[in-house]
């Protein structure tokens, strides 16, 4: 694909601006997923430590079969490797917008409001900053799949809140009848706009298999 030539969105005569800091909220927010991870680790640990000492084992067994019993299912540990992806991609996202041009002057990188796993692999609703569109997402649709580690990247913007867009990486191919691991259906179908002209949506293969399986 051609290079876009609002990858460079600063004249250049002058130096990119530095990513800043950002303030103490946006940074909790950044890793809120592994404050959560954290704080249920201690949970789980103080729990235990409390059931053993008290000499009641059934808390021990119930916690521990919670964790366990999915952790051994194919389903179980597809989805903690969804859900694991989706923070890998979350903090990728994240640094592709500090190396480029997608920061403001002041340093402020887009949020990252959510992100989900999806069939194919997985989403993130983002809220641009001012001065980023999502037209510059797609001049680096190439950069964040390599950060990503995906095969590509699809961007789309909202159709009447173009500072909301969504980054959508593209891992495998979509099977046939697979259920979507994630959330992204809220996200909904038709407010977003692709930015690819020659860009097809996906055909909905489980209406695909639906029909096949009525024919026979």
């Amino acid at each position: 694909m051609p290079r876009n030539p609002r990858n460079q969105i600063y004249p250049g005569y002058e130096d990119l601006p530095a990513a800043g800091r950002s303030g103490r909220l946006v940074r909790l927010w950044r890793i809120r997923t592994e404050l959560l991870l954290a704080a249920a680790l201690t949970l789980f640990t103080l729990t235990l430590l409390g059931a053993t000492q008290e000499g009641r084992w059934m808390p021990v067994i119930l916690l521990s079969s919670a964790i366990s019993v999915p952790a051994v299912t194919r389903t179980g540990r597809g989805w903690i490797t969804s859900h694991v992806w989706c923070v890998i991609s979350r903090h990728r996202l994240q640094r592709v917008c500090l190396e480029t041009t997608m920061h403001t002057r002041a340093g402020r990188i887009p949020l990252v409001l959510w992100i989900t796993p999806t069939s194919r692999g997985e989403k993130a609703l983002i809220l641009t900053r001012a001065g980023i569109c999502a037209e510059e997402f797609e001049a680096y649709s190439e950069e964040i799949a390599a950060a990503c580690w995906a095969r590509n990247a699809n961007v789309y913007r909202h159709r009447t809140r173009s500072q909301f867009l969504i980054v959508e990486v593209v891992r495998r191919d979509e099977a046939p009848g697979a259920a979507s691991p994630g959330l992204d259906r809220l996200y909904g179908r038709r407010a977003w706009i692709s930015l690819r002209p020659d860009f097809e949506e996906p055909p909905d293969l489980r209406a695909d298999l639906t029909l096949t399986r009525a024919g026979h």
